[in-house]
Parts: C-alpha cells; sequence; structure tokens
C-alpha cells in the first residue's frame, strides 16, 4: 500500500468555530453532488451511501472518521458534527448552537430519564421523545444542530453510587428496554423511509463506573459472567438493536472481560450485528469520546495510537469521538496497513447512509426539512415538560399532611439548596431553557400570605445559613425543605462514595422540622438513605423529585397541594447507607454472594424503600379474581402450560418476543380520590438454575384518571421472554416448573401456574473466542469472573 504523502494535518483544523458546522445541507440541486447516486432520492440507501463514498478521494475518507468531520469541498460535501446531544431535550454539546437571543436561543427541558422513568408511563415517554426529536430537527434544520444525537443513556442503574445513573432510565433491564423502545419511536419518528433525527444508545456495554477509590472508567477492566452480561446489562441494547433498529449505537470507554469495548469484535460484530442482525440499514457505532485513545493510552491493550485506530475499526467501530485534544490516528493505521481500505470505505458507508436515512441529501422531499423555530418550545412541549416531572414524582412518606392546599392566609417556609436553584434542577446533558419554575418561585405565585426563604446547604453550611433557615421555619405556618443532592455530588466523572444524606443538611432538617410545625421534604437527585427521616415523626411527608427540568418547583407544589395525586413509583433500589461498605463499586455481579450481598431488587432483599414503592392520595386494592384481593394468598390458575403447544403456536422469529396467554386482573380505587395507578406486576419461580431471582418485573402500565370507586381491568401483556432466563453459557430458556405472578409493591396478590414439558430454548448465545481452545479458556475466565484472553 503506497504511504500517503498528505499525512493530513488538516485535523489541527478541526477546532474549528461551532458554528461553522452543520451550518447547510448538501446542495443536490446544483452543487458538485448533483450527478451523483446520493443525491436521488429514489435510489437504495445504501447504493446512495456507497456512490458518495465511491467518489470521494482516499484523502477526503480520511478526514470524515472523527466527530468533526471535514467533509469534502471538491465534492460539496459539507463539514460535519457528529456529537449533539439531547437526552432530556435539545442539551449543550460541540453540535449544537443556541443563539444568544431570538430564535433557537432556547429548547424545552424535560424531567431527567431517571424522574421521567419513574411515572412508569411508556405513552409519555413516546410523547416527551416525540417533541425533543421535533425540536431538534428544526435546531439541525437551521443549522443548530446536527441530525445525529447521542441519546439514550441505557446502562441499567444497578449501583446507587454511580455518577451518571440520574441519566439512565434505572435499575430494571425490563423497565429500561420499554423506556428505550418508546423513547426512539418517538425520538426517531413514524415515517417509514426517513428518519426524524438518529438517536445513539449508549454505552456499550456493561459501562457503569467513573471514578471510584483511583479506579477510572477510561481504564477499568468490567469482568462480568456471561449470565449476568445477556440477562442483565445486554437486554437495553438488544431493544435498540434488534428490536428497534436504532441508527447508532456508542460503544463505551471500559473493557469487558479483557477487551476494550470500541475494540471489541465479539461484542460489536458476532453479537450486535450477527447475532442481533443490526445490519438492516448497515447502522453505524460511534466511539465514546477518546476511547479510542484509551485503547493504548490507558488499557495498554496495544502500544500505540495507530493500532489502536486499526484495532477499533476492524471491530466494527464506525466514528470516533475526540475530545480533549487527543487525536485518531487513523492515517496512521491506514499508512502501517493495520486496517484496510474497505474496512475504511465500509465505516464511511454505515455514516453516510444513516444522514442519508435522516434526509440530509434529500432537500425538499426530506418530511422533516420544514421544521423551524416555531416548532420548538410549544404549548404541548410545555404542557408535556410539566407533566413529564409531576407524573414522575414519588411520595414516600406521608403522615396524612398532603395533599396541603395553599390558601391567602398562609405562611409558609421555602428552605433548602434547591428552593431556588433552577440549574440544579436541570440535573446533567442539559441545554437551555426558556425559563425555569423553582420551588421559590411556585411558592410566590401559589397567592400565599407570606413566603419566607432561606438557604440550605449540599454538604456544609455556609455562613448564617442556619440561623436563617430556623427563623424562616419559626415564622411560617408549614416548611418545606428541598434538599438532597445535585450534579456536584453526583454526574459523568463523579461516582458517590456514601449514599447517606449529608450530615449538615440532617442535622438543619432535625432542626426546622422540630419546631412543632408540620414539615415536608422534597429531595433532590438520586436515591439517599431516607432511614432517619422515615424514622422522624418531626417529619410530615417525603417526596422524591429526582431531578425535575424546567418545571421542577411547580411540579413539586402540584403535587403539595394536590392539583394533581402521586402514583410514581421508584425506578431504582433505595439502599442502606452500609450497602457502599459491602460490595465494591467495580463488582459487576448480580448475585448474592461472600462478598456481595446482591444488586438491585431481583437480588437484595434489605432495601430500605423497594423498587416500585410510591404512595397514594387514595387507596387502591388489585386481585386476580373477585374480592377486594388484600390476602396475598397463593390461587392456583386452572391453566397448566405446556411448552411443546406453546412454541408450536408461535411463529415469530424471535420466540423471547411470543406472547404468553394469561388472566387479567382488577384494581380498584377504594379511597376518595381520582389518581393515576401504576399496576406492577412481578413474576417469581424456583425453575431452572441456581440462585433464583426474589422476583422479576414482567409487566406494568399507568390507569389513568381511577376514580373513588371505580374498578380497572389490567391485561397483562406476557411474553415468553418474561417467563425465561438465563443459563451460564447465556442462552434464554423457559424452563418447566411453576411459577407465580405478584401484583404491586407491597404485595397485594398473587397467583400461581405451571409450565410442563420439555426445557425450550428461545434463544442459542453466540460464545466468545470461537469453539477452539482460546475460546474455551476465554469461556472458562468469564464463569470464574477472570480477565478474558485476547481474541
Amino acid at each position: 500500500m503506497a504511504v500517503l504523502k498528505r499525512t493530513l494535518t488538516v485535523f489541527a483544523a478541526l477546532c474549528f468555530a461551532h458554528n461553522a458546522i452543520s451550518d447547510r445541507y448538501p446542495d443536490c440541486l446544483a452543487g458538485p453532488l448533483l450527478n451523483n447516486t446520493v443525491c436521488n432520492v429514489e435510489a437504495d440507501a445504501a447504493q446512495r451511501a456507497a456512490a458518495l463514498v465511491a467518489a470521494m478521494t482516499m484523502e477526503e475518507k480520511l478526514a470524515n472518521f472523527v466527530d468533526k468531520s471535514l467533509g469534502a469541498e471538491r465534492l460539496g460535501l459539507p463539514s460535519y458534527y457528529w456529537w449533539s446531544e439531547a437526552l432530556h431535550g435539545v442539551a449543550y454539546s460541540p453540535g449544537v448552537t443556541f443563539s444568544g437571543s431570538g430564535e433557537f436561543e432556547s429548547a424545552t427541558s424535560f424531567a431527567n430519564p431517571i424522574t421521567l422513568s419513574a411515572a412508569f408511563d411508556d405513552a409519555l415517554v413516546e410523547s416527551v421523545a416525540g417533541i425533543i426529536g421535533q425540536e431538534a430537527r428544526a435546531f439541525a434544520n437551521a443549522g443548530h444542530a446536527g441530525l445525529d444525537f447521542w441519546t439514550p443513556n441505557i446502562n441499567p442503574f444497578k449501583d446507587p453510587r454511580w455518577g451518571r445513573g440520574l441519566e439512565t432510565p434505572g435499575e430494571d433491564p425490563f423497565r429500561v428496554s420499554n423506556y428505550v423502545k418508546h423513547l426512539l419511536k418517538g425520538l426517531e419518528g413514524n415515517n417509514n423511509k426517513t428518519r426524524q433525527i438518529i438517536a445513539t444508545c449508549k454505552h456499550y456495554a456493561a459501562y457503569d463506573l467513573e471514578r471510584w477509590n483511583g479506579v477510572v472508567r477510561y481504564a477499568f477492566d468490567a469482568i462480568v459472567p456471561m449470565q449476568d452480561l445477556v440477562e442483565y446489562y445486554l437486554p437495553p441494547f438488544k431493544q435498540c438493536a434488534r428490536d428497534s433498529n436504532v441508527g447508532s449505537i456508542m460503544c463505551s470507554y471500559n473493557s469487558v472481560n479483557g477487551t476494550p469495548a470500541c475494540a471489541n469484535s465479539y461484542l460489536m460484530q458476532t453479537v450486535l450485528r450477527e447475532h442481533w442482525n443490526w445490519t438492516a440499514h448497515n447502522n453505524y457505532v460511534v466511539s465514546d469520546c477518546n476511547a479510542v485513545h484509551n485503547i493504548y493510552a490507558d488499557h495498554k491493550w496495544v502500544k500505540t495510537a495507530a493500532q489502536a485506530a486499526g484495532a477499533a475499526f476492524n471491530a466494527g467501530t464506525d466514528n470516533v469521538c475526540e475530545a480533549g485534544g487527543w487525536g485518531t490516528d487513523v492515517v496512521g493505521a491506514y499508512n502501517q496497513s493495520l486496517v484496510k481500505k474497505d474496512v475504511l470505505d465500509r465505516a464511511l458507508s454505515r455514516q453516510y447512509e444513516g444522514l442519508v436515512r435522516a434526509g440530509y441529501f434529500d432537500g425538499s422531499a426530506d418530511p422533516y426539512r420544514a421544521l423551524r423555530w416555531s416548532d420548538v418550545i410549544t404549548d404541548e412541549a410545555l404542557n408535556l415538560a410539566r407533566r413529564s416531572a409531576v407524573n414522575g414524582m414519588v411520595l414516600l412518606k406521608n403522615d396524612g399532611i398532603l395533599p396541603k392546599p395553599l390558601f391567602r392566609k398562609d405562611t409558609i417556609a421555602v428552605i433548602g439548596m434547591w428552593a431556588n436553584n433552577s440549574n440544579a434542577m436541570l440535573g446533567n446533558y442539559n441545554g437551555k431553557p426558556p425559563f425555569t419554575v423553582t420551588p421559590l418561585d411556585a411558592a410566590k405565585g401559589s397567592g400565599v400570605k407570606k413566603v419566607n426563604y432561606a438557604k440550605g446547604p449540599i454538604n456544609s453550611p455556609t455562613g448564617n445559613m442556619t440561623d436563617a433557615a430556623i427563623n424562616a421555619a419559626k415564622s411560617s405556618d408549614i416548611v418545606f425543605y428541598f434538599g438532597g443532592i445535585d450534579v456536584s455530588i453526583e454526574s459523568e466523572d463523579r461516582d458517590r462514595t456514601t449514599i447517606t444524606w449529608p450530615e449538615s443538611q440532617l442535622a438543619l432538617i432535625n432542626s426546622i422540622c422540630s419546631l412543632g410545625k408540620p414539615c415536608v421534604v422534597v429531595q433532590l437527585g438520586t436515591q439517599l438513605d431516607n432511614t432517619p427521616l422515615l424514622n422522624n415523626k418531626n417529619i410530615s411527608a417525603i417526596l422524591w423529585a429526582g431531578y425535575p427540568g424546567m418545571y421542577g418547583g411547580l411540579a413539586a407544589f402540584d403535587i403539595i397541594t394536590g392539583a394533581v395525586n402521586p402514583a410514581g413509583r421508584l425506578p431504582i433500589t433505595q439502599y442502606p447507607g452500609i450497602y457502599t461498605s459491602q460490595v465494591p463499586l467495580t463488582d459487576m455481579t448480580l448475585r448474592p454472594s461472600s462478598t456481595n450481598p446482591g444488586r438491585t431488587y431481583k437480588w437484595y432483599n434489605k432495601a430500605v424503600l423497594p423498587f416500585g414503592y410510591g404512595l397514594h392520595y387514595t387507596n387502591f386494592t388489585a386481585s386476580f379474581g373477585p374480592g377486594n384481593g388484600t390476602n396475598a394468598t397463593s390461587k392456583r390458575s386452572p391453566h397448566i402450560y405446556n411448552t411443546n403447544s406453546l412454541l408450536a403456536d408461535c411463529d415469530l422469529q424471535y420466540k423471547d418476543l411470543c406472547p404468553f396467554p394469561f388472566t387479567p386482573f382488577l384494581v380498584q380505587n377504594t379511597g376518595g380520590a381520582t389518581s393515576d395507578f401504576v399496576a406492577l406486576t412481578f413474576i417469581s419461580s424456583k425453575a431452572g438454575p441456581a440462585p433464583h431471582p426474589i422476583k422479576e418485573l414482567v409487566s406494568y402500565t399507568r390507569l389513568k384518571g381511577v376514580a373513588p370507586g371505580e374498578t380497572r381491568q389490567v391485561q397483562l401483556n406476557l411474553t415468553f421472554g418474561n417467563l425465561a432466563r438465563v443459563d451460564q453459557n447465556g442462552n434464554t430458556v423457559l424452563y418447566s416448573g411453576e411459577y407465580c405472578l405478584r401484583i404491586d409493591v407491597p404485595e397485594q396478590d398473587k397467583i400461581c401456574f405451571e409450565v410442563r414439558g420439555r426445557d425450550a430454548v428461545l434463544d442459542v448465545w453466540p460464545q466468545p473466542g470461537g469453539n477452539g481452545t482460546a475460546g474455551t479458556e476465554m469461556r472458562k475466565r468469564i464463569r470464574k469472573g477472570r480477565t478474558a484472553v485476547r481474541p
């Protein structure tokens, strides 16, 4: 291979101004690409992308493998920035620009995923995502963003210390998968030919550590048993790839069983593209920022930057994010014959096919090209932003003080670290909202006689903060404390070492709540050990808000006053503070052992408050049969199911998706207030290999506006996959045995049935390393929790 004379010093120019990137679409009417097949909207998308790549010189190709792609001026191909963000609204990122004023100066900011997920309302998720996609596309059309957005974060939130858990839908892979399914529908749109935007599922795979006790994500090797990998860490990505055909997936910083994720051909080729058939649209993989650099600089997996680039592209990475001045030596990889031309052409074709399918070359034929500023921050968007916050809040304690309507005669205290902090409500990966409503703003707008406001500490008080808070509480009829943690405690590159309330906040809460006034705590952030608050009789109520977005303060008072009745459920387990001393964050296993008390509600049974917990302002009963269903006694269905007959009736390609028949159950509002109700159904069984999970979520739905005395029927949309378990080799198996379905948290009723016949393998999992000696050794190491040999 001839060595390129030009070493592409143009890469040094990649730091040009953001407003020069993604400011226009290619000119397919009069530009140099006019007669290239890429501009033919009637041609096959893969052919269009291949035609563009074929027209590029090697120098032009090598300038377009990173997030700041230079395009090809000769061809009229604009530069393009692949790095845009939209986690819970169009967000600050290198590819997104907010104007200083006027059009595109802001975007709608919804609740963060951890709060939105707590609503357990997939229709709401899809509606919110539809608005985010619409606004993102409007930004792109105006040159303020790209067409691809690096969202969602779908790594299951298995440990409360992980700093990025707020970006995720929670700890349960079934919940996360369903969230993702509906989110992608909204983001990418419902047009069969053209994507509204290109979504990117991240971070693939087994990524949930930032910086903890000296261990850093850039060099961390996640040792994951195959059973845990397939059962827990990969299902959301299966939804993205196999079932939702997402446009893009991001490979992560960490290694998985000895191989860096962005150089892991087993994950990206064997699993992602071959086993899950993620090839229909030649979808592309993008690296996390500097993850290719980390292959040699941090993981020490290879010795040079060129070798790292070659390993990444050969394994299936197609585009590389660079950040902080670190480059990607794709030129060196090509010049040193570490990567072949056809591999690079494949990567470029995948990237540009993504843009083809997002209408980048389609002009007026693009159905989303007409979206503009008037489609941003609409009334519908604002209403959904408020709903996303209100419906995701979870009532954790209530002595009867709530709901508390506020009257003109009332004087209230609003105290705490986020009582008047709009940025704290937005969480991370946020954009610039048109406005925010803090708790103090909402209180002042409630029409009460007076609002006494005082700041509160996050970790330690400053000045006369405590005295001011006590004086505000003393002068008020009711005290509202808005505390917890924010992204100064948990965020990207910042894991926690403790999960208890900051001592300074506990001391202040004890002081202001001991004054004999009704005292309500509204908690920001992910979960803290609420034991001291739950046990404190002076604390009247606890409301968890997570990260509620631009309407956070108003949403909290919507729940407090009863304007909306609470129905949210915890999407994560609330662990006791001692949990952090029982298992290191680096332990990737889920099942209990001598060094691990178990992770998530499936394997851990000593929660302060369990996954799925949430109180209401009314009472609900749920039952599989007539009666009130309050006695959780075992009932046996008349049905005995046979695996042979079940499979005989299933003609789907993926057997885990085949429906499993079951009787619906009833929910009745036996209280005095109309309210939503989240109907949660779990399954438990002793079938299959030990140890057995305590229970697993298999169905949920949010019933809207159930009136007092009203009874609703809940249809269980179960599949074979809901009943199946994963064996040590990663195979998904429907085992014969007894199964019990359990309703609600705390459990209200259960019903048991039997599956007879042969154990049915629904999915045969591909093994790493082939069938030879190396493959056998790798499988042994994975099972034993040791680093795998390199393929």
